[in-house]
């Protein structure tokens, strides 16, 4: 690395990287180390498909092509030390592969399409034209575990284990079903964080041309889990009825996962305080003493420790859903709890703007070693975070069958195949058959519309 390539950008300040003396290889318990990054990147990364697929169509020979598509993506590099390397752009599938191999980034981000290369965004600045804007960008979604951690009792902050994880799950479903169903998007891909998340990718080309404030319409369409940390209420539904969207995924998705899966596991109902939390969300305070009550009489019956959780819980539905209550309107009650405890949690600013990074999808995490491989939405409930590959594996994985030459589709060796194959023949391949038939399209309307202007 040159004195000039150590000067790299940290939010548009320079600073410092150092040089390559500085580097250290560290190995954490994950097997996180800087050597097996760069094997990984150099055999296993699937350079090809990422750049294929954030063309979009646009690296073939079609006269529709936009060749300088992607040369004004945003890419984004963390090196050791924290140090991000911003406004990155590569003209071509080789550049962007040269300069991954080279740097050996911890972490890529993915940012926006903007009006001009990004690299470049000083010169335009400098001769006054106010043109550096984004201009494409995937829909995207954050869901981070630790956003949960006042419903959940195995883990907290970074951990996740398979009582909590099917949280994410969840938020899968809820919505990948309405990102399709009620929004007609097709091409969505969903990727494991690598740690304790999930994100999402609407890359429908309707999606990627969507305005800040288009944006933000939608991810307010699924926001339900408001207030601040004082408030020990997040979720109010209003209105006679639910939402058509909101009944339909407490009727299909929330209401069993609730009461066959998360009250047990996470024993929601087993403790004095975990109780009171729970009451805390009924206004009626008259109504919530006596479900306490109701409760504390528990001890001197029959009901086994392990069922408790479902004991309770059918005793509050009841006393909620019947007689003078169900008048008040308390039967709401219920369905707000379900919906405080399991609707998804979305980071509502990532949505909102569109020049917002995200990690790229495989990517390996710093901290666990594990690599960002897709999930399969619609079979989400197998998907188990403890089993993804992770760098030191896939380094045994190639070792085992012996270090070759480079070759094409070295990962065929390894167990990030299937991340590979479903990537491309889940994702990627309908993606791009979808870009060439609307660039057809467009292109023949234009024509069309040529030959009409032309014509007497």
């Amino acid at each position: 690395m040159t004195k000039e390539e150590a000067l790299v950008e940290r939010d548009g300040m320079q600073i410092d990287g150092g040089g390559p003396e500085s580097r250290q290889v560290r190995a954490g318990p994950a097997g996180f180390n800087a050597d097996y990054l760069k094997i990984y990147y150099g055999k296993l990364f699937p350079c090809a498909d990422i750049y294929k697929w954030l063309s979009y169509g646009n690296d073939g020979k079609h006269p529709a092509c936009d060749h300088s598509y992607f040369g004004r993506r945003e890419f984004s590099f963390t090196l050791e030390n924290d140090i991000y390397v911003r406004f990155q752009s590569f003209n071509n599938a080789n550049e962007m592969e040269n300069a991954i191999k080279e740097k050996c980034p911890f972490k890529i981000d993915f940012g926006p399409v903007y009006s001009v290369d990004p690299a470049k965004r000083h010169a335009y600045a400098q001769a006054g034209n106010n043109v550096f804007t984004p201009v494409e960008r995937e829909l995207i979604f954050d869901i981070d575990m630790s956003d949960y951690d006042d419903v959940r009792y195995c883990c907290s902050g970074a951990d996740v284990c398979l009582d909590c994880w099917p949280l994410m799950t969840i938020a899968i479903k809820v919505l990948d079903s309405a990102l399709r169903d009620d929004f007609g998007f097709n091409h969505i891909l969903w990727v494991y964080s690598g740690r304790r998340g999930v994100h999402c990718w609407v890359c429908d080309a309707r999606a990627r041309r969507l305005s800040n404030e288009q944006r933000a319409s939608i991810a307010d369409y699924f926001r339900v889990y408001k207030g601040g940390e004082n408030n020990s209420k997040k979720v109010t539904l209003t209105g006679p009825v639910l939402h058509p969207f909101l009944a339909r995924t407490y009727t299909d998705v929330l209401r069993g996962f609730f009461e066959e899966k998360l009250l047990c596991s996470q024993k929601l109902l087993e403790s004095e305080e975990r109780c009171q939390k729970i009451l805390e969300l009924i206004p009626d305070e008259s109504i919530a003493a006596e479900i306490l009550d109701r409760w504390q009489g528990n001890r001197r019956s029959s009901i086994s420790k392990e069922d408790v959780n479902k004991a309770r819980w059918e005793q509050l539905k009841h006393i909620l859903q019947t007689g003078k209550q169900k008048a008040q309107g308390l039967r709401r009650c219920v369905e707000e709890i379900i919906f405080s405890y399991t609707y998804p949690r979305l980071d509502m600013e990532v949505s909102k703007h569109m020049n917002h990074l995200l990690k790229a999808p495989f990517c390996v995490h710093p901290k666990t070693g594990r690599v960002c491989v897709p999930i399969d939405p619609d079979n989400c409930d197998d998907f188990d975070p403890t089993t993804v590959p992770t760098l030191s594996e896939l380094f045994e994985e190639l070792n085992m069958s012996g270090m070759r030459a480079e070759s094409e589709n070295e990962w065929e060796r390894t167990s990030l195949g299937k991340s590979i194959r479903f990537f491309r023949s889940s994702f990627l391949h309908p993606l791009l058959k979808s870009c060439k038939e609307e660039m057809e399209s467009s292109y023949s309307a234009k024509l069309q519309q040529s030959r009409n202007s032309l014509s007497w």
